[in-house]
């Protein structure tokens, strides 16, 4: 158990209940997009905003939001600075050791490269990606040259301005940057994670009922089907 993990999980023994307060503080990054976002009036906008507002409307919570960096997004949450995370995080064991997860809200998907060329040696590329990511741990055991960044948009940078020969993350992230012709995919897409959930304190088991039951009724019922297909495309993966 590294450090950091160390930390936290001690933090987490003294975080209180997420229920005991009126209103539910809803963490996320506000730089992921379609994920998660700043929009144009300065409010979380997005899939995840979207959906997290209907979670807690159908689990009966007061929910505000709360933006925070996204490398001590789990430690923040373990502090209490919020009560969950929902930042297009996936579920990784790792991660599960010092917090716990709902059910996935989004299916496992693809990680993809990009670059402003096509014939790419990616093992023996620079490769930038967000710090933290499950997308930087796989870059590190590829044999690449990792170069790790805060934010996303940062790794976009850093391929454009030459600093990196290559980015990885999320498709749903990257592919947007195609659209003007200046980045390409390279490579295979990498299937990574066991998909997307809403993090929580490991202590606040009664919240984590409440919002998994709301996320097994947008299932059932076709809610959330409708939420992915409006943010990712019909092609997108569903339940």
């Amino acid at each position: 158990m590294n450090k950091l993990i160390l930390s936290t999980a001690l933090l987490a023994l003294t975080a209180g209940g997420a229920l005991a307060q009126d209103t539910i503080r809803m963490g996320t990054e506000g730089a992921y997009p379609p994920y998660n976002f700043i929009d144009d009036n300065g409010e979380v906008a997005g899939f995840e905003r979207e959906l997290g507002d209907e979670l807690c409307t159908r689990a009966e919570l007061t929910c505000t939001w709360v933006t925070n960096d996204w490398d001590s997004i789990i430690p923040n949450l373990v502090s209490g600075n919020y009560d969950t995370i929902m930042a297009g995080m996936s579920i990784t064991d790792e991660r599960d050791e010092v917090i716990d997860f709902t059910q996935d809200y989004y299916p496992p998907t693809d990680s993809i490269y990009l670059a402003p060329e096509g014939d790419i040696d990616l093992e023996g590329a620079v490769v930038a990606a967000q710090t933290g990511t499950i997308q930087a741990g796989h870059v590190a055991e590829t044999g690449a040259t990792l170069l790790e960044f805060a934010t996303g948009d940062e790794t976009i940078a850093a391929v454009k301005n030459g600093e990196a020969d290559a980015v990885f993350a999320d498709k749903d992230f990257l592919l947007p940057y195609t659209d003007d012709g200046s980045l390409v995919v390279v490579g295979d897409p990498v299937p990574l994670g066991g998909g997307i959930g809403m993090g929580l304190r490991e202590s606040d088991t009664e919240l984590k009922a409440k919002f998994d039951t709301a996320i097994t009724a947008m299932k059932e019922d076709g809610t959330l089907n409708t939420l992915l297909k409006k943010y990712f495309g019909d092609e997108t993966s569903t339940y």
